[in-house]
């Protein structure tokens, strides 16, 4: 592994795993230079790579560790509503950091192709923050780097600690469901919002060079189908490399695949993953 620039991807993911779990193990197994680290309370037995790390956390002390870390009186109801939590991951969770120049907030529904063929050396030696879309921070993997700036930006959002301690979900880590507005390039001052996601504060202090920020579109999401997955290299159409597949709508449609050891190689359509 490049020691200047160590990666971790952190998840926290509280119940059974699903399904599709497997396939997202997988594909962390062929990126062996970046580690992950999954935070739950499921004790399966599954077949993890020697990259990919869980620990076992009961839910009433990770809302412990959180309310200690941040010194507020956190208000976490549900499991989902952890992903309000994910910018702020760094700070919580910063024992399990120190070692590593980049830390990441990921989920378990991607599926991943080779992540450094897209996020570079260049690209991590100059930003200290990276979105794989071009428009919105993606909950599902943003990069920031490792220092005690980029690990508090959170509190940069001036709702932050409405955001902490309520137990309404705001999608804080993104756009507070302001996707549309964002696609369509308003400015973030334009883009009306209950609260200052990290979408708004990212673009707000990238535009005065307070950070610097990298978006690219390195995605594919929806039901697009003529996606290959073959050792770790994933291609659409056969013409074009990804960086990773986002389940989000897939997931809730697909025929599931259950299956005890992952092939590898594997197409995705538009409803089903096959051999």
């Amino acid at each position: 592994m490049d020691a200047q620039n160590k990666i971790l991807i952190l998840i926290c993911y509280y119940g059974e795993f699903p399904w599709y779990f497997p396939y997202f193990l997988q594909s962390c197994k062929y990126n062996p230079t970046i580690d992950f680290l999954i935070i739950s309370d499921n004790k399966g037995n599954y077949a993890y790579p020697e990259n990919v790390t869980i620990v076992n956390l009961p839910w009433e002390e990770i809302k412990r560790t959180i309310n200690q870390k941040l010194d507020l009186n956190i208000r976490i109801d549900f499991p989902y509503k952890l992903c309000d939590f994910k910018p702020a991951y760094g700070l919580i969770f910063s024992e399990l950091t120190k070692k590593y120049d980049f830390w990441g907030h990921g989920d378990i529904d991607v599926i991943f192709g080779h992540i450094r063929n897209f996020i570079t050396k260049e690209v991590l030696n100059n930003h200290d923050l990276i979105s794989v879309r071009h428009d919105v921070l993606t909950g599902y993997f943003t990069l920031f780097r490792n220092n005690p700036k980029m690990n508090e930006l959170f509190k940069k959002s001036k709702d932050y600690k409405k955001v902490f301690t309520s137990s309404e979900h705001y999608c804080f880590d993104e756009t507070n469901f302001k996707f549309e507005s964002f696609k369509k390039g308003l400015p973030p001052e334009q883009i009306e919002s209950e609260i200052e996601s990290m979408t708004h504060v990212v673009k707000k202090l990238d535009s005065t060079n307070y950070i610097r920020a990298y978006f690219d579109f390195h995605v594919i999401e929806g039901y697009p189908g003529k996606l290959r997955w073959q050792k770790g290299k994933l291609t659409y159409k056969n013409e074009y490399e990804v960086m990773l597949y986002h389940m989000v709508r897939f997931k809730r449609i697909c025929e599931p695949s259950r299956v005890n050891h992952v092939p590898d190689t594997f197409q995705i359509s538009p409803t089903r993953i096959y051999t």
